[in-house]
């Protein structure tokens, strides 16, 4: 086994203290990486602050893991000791049902092993990336590209993939016209995929501030969702609606914004259940629906593809002290877009 310094809670919305855990000693299949950089995605605080039922403490969040391999188990042959490499959000699954072998891993009929805040199949709880060392099973460990600095690969293992996913899944792409709701740590990044897509992107944010920040990323259109005529103006306007915010919403007032046949896909996650009405769906034949990242192959696709079109998030590097800090900031939407750990801070 191998120690390894982290940061962690000890009980829900306390502050992150330093401690030291034990890795597992390497299995034949298994990779040690030498963490470089952990990204801060807020399901990190909805699962530290106990917002997302009972988390198992102490809690030691992150899986937006960049680093470098340290040592690998008899068995690998995919990686090699000073590798550039990626950890997501989960680290096992049983490898043998028809979403695991289908690339779909997330979705895993025995239950597929979360980064951090679960048990593995050996029954030991899980401990994510702020920390210093890691050891993954080699089928969960992704290749980097040397394009992409691994600061800013990060927060593409969470981030990335859960926005690549979907866009791709629902096929954004030229003749397409795609709305990405909030621009935020996802929205930032998905308003890039759907771009590099080909698809007609319009940006739906609150207010009128981040229009020319959208533009830039390749929005070809910025609404306001508080000025009263929005709604109106778009009514069945978009094939493909991403709603990216953790912040319940007016579902009905959203699908309005649907074509025939269109979709309003969620991948942020209020603490709250949101309500629409049925009518809503049923008019116009609409689909509501979610999302959950991706498997391993499409995350490797991800990087491929980011590092292909040069999309990366715009980050915030922070030392291991400014953690809480950051969280709090993140909670007041005071971030351009991504918190990154420096783990050689700890």
């Amino acid at each position: 086994m191998c120690k390894s310094h982290v940061l962690s809670v000890p009980s829900a919305k306390a502050p992150f203290e330093k401690t030291t855990i034990e890795r597992r000693a390497l299995r034949p299949d298994d990779v040690l990486i030498d963490i470089k950089f952990s990204g801060i995605c807020h399901s990190d605080i909805h699962t530290a602050f106990g917002e997302w039922g009972e988390a198992i403490f102490p809690l030691v969040p992150g899986h937006e893991i960049a680093g470098v391999v340290e040592a690998v188990g008899s068995a690998v042959t995919k990686f090699a000791v000073g590798d550039r490499v990626g950890v997501g959000c989960f680290v096992d699954s049983c490898g043998e049902c028809e979403y695991c072998l289908r690339g779909e891993e997330q979705f895993c009929t025995k239950g597929v092993v979360s980064t951090y805040n679960s048990l593995d199949y050996d029954g030991q709880p899980t401990y994510g990336g702020y920390s210093q060392k890691i050891v993954v099973t080699d089928r969960f460990v992704v290749r980097v590209p040397d394009s992409l600095e691994l600061d800013v690969a990060s927060p593409l293992l969470c981030a990335g993939i859960t926005t690549y996913s979907p866009l791709k899944h629902w096929n954004a792409g030229p003749g397409k016209k795609v709305a990405i709701v909030g621009m935020g740590g996802l929205g930032h990044l998905a308003v890039q995929y759907a771009h590099a897509m080909g698809a007609e992107v319009t940006v739906l944010s609150q207010s009128m501030n981040k229009k020319e920040e959208a533009l830039a990323f390749g929005a070809d259109h910025y609404y306001a969702t508080s000025h009263p005529d929005t709604f109106k103006e778009l009514a069945n306007r978009f094939d493909l609606i991403l709603n990216t915010v953790s912040a319940n919403l007016n579902v009905d007032a959203y699908l309005s914004m649907l074509r025939v046949d269109g979709t309003l896909v969620n991948v942020g996650a209020p603490s709250e259940p949101d309500t629409y009405q049925a009518f809503s769906l049923i008019m116009q034949r609409r689909s509501l629906a979610g999302s959950l990242v991706g498997g391993i192959r499409e995350t490797q696709e991800m990087l491929d593809f980011s590092a292909e079109h040069g999309i990366k998030p715009q980050i915030e590097r922070i030392s291991a002290d400014q953690v809480d800090e950051a969280y709090q900031r993140v909670l007041r939407s005071d971030v351009r877009y991504r918190f990154v750990i420096d783990m050689s801070t700890m």
